[in-house]
């Protein structure tokens, strides 16, 4: 009950003072009032300019959003054509990339064409600390069998181990467990190379004749002994000779004429 009191005599109040004040207002001659609207528009006036700068700020943040939303929109669309350029780049690649292997393909035919051979791509790769193993997509059904010899454009990459209906296994000449019998190309003299743990483009040449003179840049090609691979193909470069105390337990170092670590296209000698 006192607060309602109280409040309906502020209210009494302030309606007292409103109605001096018109009163007052009303009883002012036309100078007084002029003098009294300058003291109002000095305190007014900048209230004005005020509240018309803040209404031009919110129009110019007006715009300045608009402008952000046009720029969302022109981001999202160079976003979309450079997606679309990058596409376009990746099928120029594979298109590129299939071009190299189909000269690759006419390469490896035109070179050797004494050989009866069938073309495949590398689809897979086993490698560990000991086997070195590739696996391509022909098989039983393209007349693939096991010990078929496995050349590239470069030169030897290794043999058939096992088939399957569609892929084989490649055993490669880097492999621990690979032996080739192979021969100088300059000299004719005959040795014999194993695969390494060292690198993957690496063999060492062993049981090196006594006589032989071995020189660093000779090259290495296959003798056609042992029954799996024909002679003269291209094994690699010898790189280091190595002597000993005994001159027959010397050994050669041979960088392989393939790098298996790009190797993509071979052909299988199937006669």
């Amino acid at each position: 009950m006192q607060r309602s009191r109280k409040k309906g005599i502020i209210g009494i109040i302030i309606t007292i003072i409103i109605l001096i004040v018109i009163v007052i207002v009303s009883n002012i001659k036309s100078n007084d009032l002029s003098s009294v609207e300058g003291v109002l528009g000095y305190f007014i006036i900048p209230i004005q300019n005020g509240l018309t700068y803040l209404k031009n700020g919110i129009a110019g943040n007006d715009t300045f959003f608009t402008d952000i939303n046009k720029l969302k929109e022109e981001n999202e669309e160079l976003k979309e054509k450079n997606s679309k350029l990058e596409q376009e780049l990746r099928e120029l690649e594979i298109v590129k990339a299939e071009n190299s292997t189909l000269k690759e393909y006419v390469n490896l035919k035109d070179k050797y064409t004494q050989y009866t051979t069938i073309p495949a791509y590398v689809i897979n790769k086993d490698i560990t600390n000991y086997n070195d193993i590739i696996i391509i997509n022909v098989g039983k059904n393209d007349g693939i069998q096991i010990n078929m010899p496995v050349i590239s454009d470069k030169g030897l990459v290794g043999h058939i181990i096992s088939v399957t209906d569609t892929t084989a296994k490649v055993q490669t000449i880097v492999d621990t467990s690979s032996s080739i019998s192979c021969t100088i190309t300059s000299t004719r003299d005959n040795l014999i190379a194993r695969g390494t743990l060292e690198k993957e483009s690496t063999l060492k040449a062993t049981y090196i004749p006594t006589n032989a003179t071995v020189l660093q840049g000779d090259t290495v090609e296959t003798s056609g002994l042992g029954g799996i691979y024909p002679k003269g193909i291209l094994i690699g470069t010898i790189t280091t000779v190595t002597s000993t105390n005994n001159i027959p337990d010397r050994y050669a170092t041979i960088e392989t004429a393939v790098d298996f670590t790009k190797i993509e296209t071979v052909l299988v000698i199937t006669q």
